[in-house]
């Protein structure tokens, strides 16, 4: 998610729209590519230990001056998280277009982190937060399927085009030096990687069966998350290399020199190393889950897909990619050839010019409509009072014609 947005915000200042972000991140900058960053307070979820994910409930009279002062065509918030409340309260009191981007499927994590009790609840908050905007954006058919099939409003949620920058995550990095350094100093062993978060969700404890059942692989995990003391207990005494974090051309050559990347996890809402890996040349044996099947939409072609939990699946189709160069050569190829399709120039030109004028259109309808209504309501109550004093009236000079002849007829009688 980081890296999209990144992207995100890349592509729009290169099309020249002023930016502004607001972020709950560790230390951000003071700007990005010319867009202002500014910090609001954050805070660590006590049962995800992760020193880079806060969350942050946004409320900040400085965040607000901002929106007042700038008054932007777009407040675009990311989701889940509490700042998408903040978003909505400024987004109603400033009548501007709110789009809210759904990149984490939390329904399918609570039942691994707390109580599966709230999934349900979880899921009555979703399709608040999809109806208070104007548009939600969501990182797969698949996903934009599960929020509909949950009844979530069918009319307001598209799918955000993938991309991913093809110069970055380029095959050209492939690097002995790194191959080694992902091996503990053996670079002629097969290469098994991950790259990513190191967290429950992502299913990565499956990987020690896998491995276990592939004679001379290694496995390298790339990155860092709360589940990696665990995962370094779990696979002591394999041949297993955890980097941490890897940044800039490391991580580019981190993908380009392994042999096969696995994506063990069956809740992705995207993937989106998965789309770095295949940009980089990489073959990918994933699970047939979310997003996943979107980004492999050809599987034994650009990359290869077992089902849920079938894990002799997954070895054969991993040890069909070791043993043979030839294959893991064609794959990477198809792959690559692939998402070359998907840059971040166009992906970010359909969401500034459809997608977010879509949600402006839909907002200033709603403006029209309210303005209808406001002159409706008048009008109607001018017309219902208009209606009650004429009645009073009437009834008025309707008394005063009843007493006339009576006070007539009393005085002749006199």
């Amino acid at each position: 998610m980081k890296n999209r947005f990144e992207c995100l915000i890349k592509g729009l200042r290169d099309l020249g729209d002023d930016v502004q972000v607001f972020t709950p991140c560790v230390s951000p900058p003071k700007e990005y590519h010319g867009a202002k960053v500014t910090g609001v307070l954050g805070f660590r979820l006590p049962f995800y230990k992760s020193p880079t994910l806060l969350l942050s409930l946004g409320l900040s009279i400085r965040v607000f001056w901002h929106l007042i002062m700038s008054r932007p065509d777009v407040i675009h918030v990311s989701s889940p998280g509490l700042i998408v409340f903040a978003a909505i309260l400024y987004a109603k009191m400033l009548d501007l277009p709110l789009v809210v981007s759904y990149h984490t499927h939390i329904p399918e994590y609570i039942p691994k982190y707390t109580w599966k009790g709230l999934v349900s609840p979880m899921w009555s908050i979703i399709r608040f937060c999809t109806r208070m905007a104007d548009l939600t954006l969501v990182t797969s058919l698949a996903m934009k399927q599960e929020l509909t099939a949950n009844r979530c409003t069918a009319g307001k949620i598209d799918v955000w085009q993938r991309g991913v920058d093809t110069h970055v995550f380029n095959p050209r990095f492939r690097s002995p030096a790194m191959r080694a350094r992902m091996t503990d100093g053996n670079p002629d062993a097969p290469i098994l990687t991950y790259i990513g978060r190191l967290g429950a969700e992502k299913n990565l404890y499956a990987l020690k069966g896998i491995l276990g059942r592939l004679p001379g692989a290694r496995l390298c995990f790339v990155g860092d998350g709360p589940e990696r003391q665990q995962l370094e207990q779990h696979f002591a005494g394999m041949p297993v290399t955890f980097t941490g974090m890897l940044q800039g051309e490391d991580l580019s050559a981190a993908y380009a020199s392994a042999d096969v990347f696995m994506m063990p996890s069956e809740s992705e809402t995207l993937g989106f190393v998965v789309l770095e890996a295949m940009a980089s040349g990489l073959p990918v044996v994933a699970v047939a889950a979310g997003g996943l099947t979107d980004i492999i939409n050809r599987p034994g072609t650009t990359g290869y897909l077992y089902p849920p939990g079938d894990y002799d699946r997954a070895v054969e189709l991993t040890q069909q990619l070791l043993q043979s160069q030839e294959r893991r050569q064609t794959i990477g190829a198809a792959a690559r050839a692939e998402v070359e399709r998907w840059g971040w120039g166009a992906a970010t030109r359909r969401l500034r010019d459809q997608q977010y004028m879509r949600a402006i259109r839909k907002n200033l309808a709603k403006r029209w409509f309210g303005w209808v209504a406001i002159r409706y309501t008048i009008a109607r109550g001018l017309q219902n009072l208009f209606s009650a004093v004429l009645a009073v009236v009437a009834w008025i000079a309707a008394r005063l014609d009843y007493a006339r002849p009576y006070r007539a007829q009393a005085a002749i009688s006199s």
